[in-house]
């Protein structure tokens, strides 16, 4: 067995335009101001196949993003020599999609020699695949995967930060380990987890031939470095490099994070490297050198991901509309016909969005609406009725249950009208209100409105948006059909801004509005990645209107690294 742990180490929020290519050659789209999110992270193994006769292996970590059904290698970690429980000082860095599914695979090698990795001379010694979005989502995440001979690895948590701070490190007078030169110092950091277990956070560059080294400042993560605690414990080594891996240890010492930030309030914040064989050998011995810590520049952010791993759920619900005129749902011309060989635009645009928006709550339990459409059991009209007609209980199984809901539903009413929306965007953000009152990032809704018309109702549906911009909801309009969508621009405030009809505007821009006909020579993630791009800028915005932090990450609380677990191991 070995253990692959992951970890965040910082983000930046970018906004940039995102231009999605049709398969069409005469259609092209440029999608709304994406927010990007910039994430590296590092990877550590233990337990890995020894392939080597008189050493043992010499392992590599290549990091693969699938692009296109094609896997592609984006980039790859530096070769440890000799060492079956690695952990790597390199980082991968991506860009994390919130509205999109990214296809993650790591592939461990035996290097052999200088040459590129895969080819006959290298020896393969396993992988695994994962997505982005799982990791994020699920905090934690125990993946087993098939190694050669029948050996397994369980993938780890991937943690968030609420900040980043710089650290710039020097050493002076520290031992001399080489006789015919002066040590080539490199400082590790690692951090002291609850259980005992040592992570490595930063690995530094080597110093070639001084005793008085002065390294490159680096950034690090909160999350990463004390896992937000000031007061965790951090366990520094300076070894003097060897290139066959075999690395001199010159001494240790042990910080915490308060003790750095010392050095803010002008106090000079050092310590001295301790080896402990010489401490009890030498009756004299003071020390192997001191480390000095020269500056430290904190930065606190907050991003989608920091609340999303902080544990914000994102509750999504689902309108569709009943309108008469989506056409008799027993007439293969209907937009609800339910064809058994393919899907109706509804259907695809509800999977579509909403395999992604499950990732994201933990319960996958989600609330179905309808509106334009007479009911049972008075055939009365409403514009606001749960699907499964249980009005105590309108949540569904999985998408799968919103689907299943969806159908049972079509042969029970009567399609009717008018197209009135406001009702159900009050309805949410009713429910949304509760929510905001908890005072904490625990909860986020979608709404997403599925409709073949413009809304008749548009001046109580302005109205309703800018009531709704002020609570935790996002809210989405897919326009299904070939109707004249003209006026559902002014919903979405990509244009200018929304206002009631009294001209109060938005707090906040909440609504993005998109016609299904313009996807539908594109693949489902095409919608998705387009209708979802703009949440989790909506998502950091609202929380920081509201000077609310992430909450805590709860990992921490439950089993901060997984130990391996026994399998048996298969041929």
């Amino acid at each position: 067995m070995h253990d692959v742990q992951i970890f965040l180490l910082k983000r930046k929020e970018l906004i940039r335009q995102v231009k999605d290519k049709m398969t069409s050659p005469a259609t092209s789209l440029t999608g709304p101001a994406t927010c990007v999110t910039k994430v590296e992270l590092r990877v550590s193994c233990k337990a890995l196949l020894d392939r080597d006769t008189l050493n043992k292996s010499d392992p590599c970590v290549v990091l693969m993003v699938q692009n296109n059904g094609q896997w592609v290698e984006l980039d790859r970690t530096e070769v440890i020599k000799s060492n079956l429980h690695p952990v790597f000082g390199k980082v991968f860095c991506l860009d994390y999609y919130f509205e999109e599914v990214q296809k993650l695979r790591f592939e461990v090698y035996d290097i052999h020699g200088t040459h590129s990795i895969g080819t006959r001379d290298d020896d393969f010694l396993g992988g695994m695949e994962c997505t982005l979005g799982q990791i994020v989502a699920q905090k934690k995440m125990v993946k087993p995967l098939l190694l050669k001979y029948g050996k397994y690895v369980h993938a780890e948590e991937i943690s968030g930060n609420n900040g980043y701070v710089e650290l710039s490190f020097c050493a002076k007078k520290l031992d001399d380990k080489d006789l015919f030169s002066k040590s080539d110092p490199f400082l590790e950091i690692f951090r002291i987890n609850d259980d005992g277990t040592e992570q490595l956070v930063h690995r530094t560059e080597v110093i070639k031939n001084n005793l008085n080294p002065v390294w490159e400042p680096f950034k690090v993560s909160l999350m990463s470095l004390c896992s937000c605690n000031e007061e965790r414990k951090l366990k520094c080594l300076v070894w003097d490099y060897d290139s066959r891996g075999k690395h001199d240890f010159i001494g240790e010492f042990f910080a915490t994070f308060r003790e750095m930030q010392k050095i803010s309030s002008g106090n000079k914040v050092l310590w001295d490297c301790m080896n402990p064989k010489y401490k009890q050998k030498k009756r004299n011995y003071k020390n192997s050198g001191v480390v000095i810590l020269t500056d430290l520049k904190l930065h606190r952010v907050y991003s989608f991901l920091d609340y999303i791993m902080g544990g914000c759920q994102i509750h999504f619900t689902v309108a569709i509309d009943f309108t008469a005129s989506n056409g008799d749902p027993r007439n293969s011309c209907s937009l609800h016909y339910i064809n058994p060989y393919q899907p109706n635009e509804y259907l695809k645009a509800l999977i579509a969005v909403g395999e992604i928006c499950q990732d994201y709550d933990s319960d996958k339990r989600f609330s179905a609406l309808g509106f334009g459409a007479r009911i049972p059991p008075n055939y009365e009209v409403s514009h606001d009725f749960a699907i499964n007609f249980n009005p105590d209980d309108d949540e569904c199984e999985g998408i799968q249950g919103v689907v299943e809901a969806y159908q049972n539903c079509l042969p029970k009413i009567q399609l009717y009208g008018p197209t009135n929306v406001s009702p159900i965007i009050n309805r949410l953000a009713k429910v949304a209100a509760g929510d905001g009152n908890i005072k904490d990032a625990s909860r986020y809704h979608i709404l997403l409105i599925l409709t073949d018309g413009v809304v008749t109702d548009m001046a109580d549906t302005r109205e309703a948006i800018v009531r709704a911009s002020y609570q935790p909801l996002s809210i989405i309009i897919v326009g299904v059909g070939n109707a004249d969508f003209t006026d559902m621009q002014i919903l979405d405030g990509d244009d200018g801004v929304l206002r009631s009809p009294k001209g109060e505007p938005v707090l906040r821009d909440i609504v993005q509005f998109v016609p299904f006909r313009d996807f539908k020579t594109a693949s489902p993630a095409a919608l998705a990645k387009c209708v979802l791009a703009e949440v989790p800028g909506q998502v950091v915005e609202y929380f920081s209107h509201k000077a609310i932090p992430p909450m805590s990450p709860m990992r921490e609380l439950l089993s901060p690294i997984l130990s391996p677990v026994a399998t048996t191991p298969t041929e």
